[in-house]
C-alpha cells in the first residue's frame, strides 16, 4: 500500500515511519516535509522513504503531492503541537492546525483519490474535566482552554465534516500523553530527561525547572502508540472517533520521582518550580477511556512507562553528550 504520512519528520511521524517499514512489510511510505524541516529523526530511514516538500498552508503544493503519489492511507500527524506555545503564538496555531487541515483535506476532495484517513487530534480537547467525568470517554464534553486544544477541535470537526459532506474515509483518533525517544524538548518528561543528562554532563548547574507537578496523566510509549494508529487506520470506520491512552497513570511528581531515580545525580539535583512553566490555564487530570478504541483493535499497550523513560533519558544523554544539542 502508499502511505503518506504529514509530519514524517517529527517526533510520532518518524515512530510511524519506522514501524511501517520494519513491522508491517510491503508498503510504499511517502512524507510530506516543509523544505526547512530538520531530517535527524528520520536519518536512519531516509533511504527508504520518497520525501516531498509541501506545506499545510499551501494547498497547491497539497494537491500536486497527492496527485502524484495517490495514496491509499494518509496519517495527518503534522501539526503546530507545543501547548505552552500556542499562548503566545495563538493565530499561527489555529493557521497550520485548522487550516492546514482544511488545505489537506481539500486537496484530497479535490484529487478526487480515496484513501483513508486518519486525522490525528488530541485529548487536550476535553480540557478541565471534573472528577467525576473520570475516565474521560468520546461523549464527554469539549471544553478547550488553550490555543492548541481549540485548534484541535477545529481539526477534528472538520475530519468530521468531510466523512459527513464529502464521504471522505476520515477517521479522529483523541491520544492521550505518549512519549518516547525523540520526544520534544518542550514536552514535561522530556523536558525533565533533557535538563538530567545535562547537569550529568555538567553542562547545566544540578537544578531541575518544574512547572506544575500535581497534574495527573496517563501516559503510553510513542512505539505502542504508533501500532495503535496502524490498527486505527486497519481496523476501525470512518467517521468516528477513537480516544486512545496508555494504562499507566500519576502525577508529574512521581512521574519526576522515577526519572531521578534512574540519574546518576540522583542525590545531587534540586529541584524548583519555574513561574515561567505555568501556563495561563492548565488542564490537570487527564485519565482515558479507551474501551472503544480496545474492543475494536484489540490493541494495548506493551511498553513499560519505565522502558519509555530510561530510552528517553538515554537518547538526550547521546544528544548532550556528542552536542547534538
Amino acid at each position: 500500500m502508499r502511505v503518506l504520512i504529514t509530519g514524517i519528520t517529527g517526533f510520532v511521524g518518524s515512530h510511524l515511519a519506522e514501524y511501517l517499514l520494519n513491522e508491517q512489510s510491503g508498503h510504499e511510505v511517502y512524507g510530506i516535509k516543509r523544505w526547512r524541516s530538520p531530517r535527524n529523526n528520520i536519518s536512519n530511514i531516509e533511504d527508504k522513504v520518497t520525501l516531498f516538500d509541501g506545506d499545510l498552508n499551501d494547498l497547491s503544493s497539497l494537491i500536486t503531492i497527492f496527485d502524484q503519489v495517490k495514496p491509499e492511507i494518509v496519517f495527518h500527524l503534522a501539526a503546530q503541537s507545543f501547548v505552552s506555545s500556542s499562548y503566545t503564538a495563538p493565530a499561527d496555531t489555529i493557521n497550520t492546525n485548522v487550516v492546514g487541515t482544511s488545505n489537506l483535506l481539500e486537496a484530497i476532495r479535490i484529487t478526487k483519490i480515496d484513501p483513508v484517513i486518519h486525522v490525528c487530534s488530541s485529548s487536550e480537547v476535553y480540557g478541565q474535566v471534573d472528577k467525576s467525568q473520570i475516565p474521560i470517554n468520546e461523549s464527554t464534553d469539549l471544553n478547550p482552554v488553550s490555543p492548541y486544544a481549540v485548534s484541535k477541535v477545529g481539526e477534528d470537526m472538520l475530519a468530521y465534516m468531510y466523512h459527513q459532506a464529502y464521504e471522505l474515509k476520515t477517521i479522529r483518533s483523541r491520544m492521550f500523553t505518549h512519549s518516547g525517544p525523540r520526544r520534544g524538548e518542550v514536552f514535561v518528561d522530556s523536558f525533565f530527561a533533557l535538563q538530567l543528562a545535562r547537569i550529568e554532563q555538567g553542562q547545566q548547574k544540578p537544578v531541575l525547572k518544574t512547572g506544575n507537578l500535581d497534574s495527573v496523566r496517563t501516559f503510553c510509549d510513542v512505539r505502542d502508540t504508533v501500532k495503535a494508529y496502524w490498527m486505527l487506520v486497519d481496523k476501525c470506520d470512518p467517521g468516528e472517533v477513537y480516544n486512545i491512552g496508555g494504562n499507566r497513570t500519576m502525577t508529574i511528581k512521581d512521574m519526576l520521582d522515577l526519572l531521578l531515580n534512574m540519574s546518576s545525580v540522583k542525590n545531587d539535583v534540586k529541584v524548583e518550580q519555574d513561574p515561567k512553566l505555568i501556563r495561563p490555564a492548565d488542564v490537570t487530570l487527564q485519565i482515558p477511556d479507551s474501551s472503544k478504541f480496545v474492543q475494536a483493535t484489540g490493541w494495548e499497550p506493551s511498553i513499560s512507562y519505565e522502558q519509555t523513560l530510561q530510552d528517553m533519558l538515554d537518547y538526550w544523554r547521546e544528544e548532550v553528550k556528542y552536542g547534538r544539542i
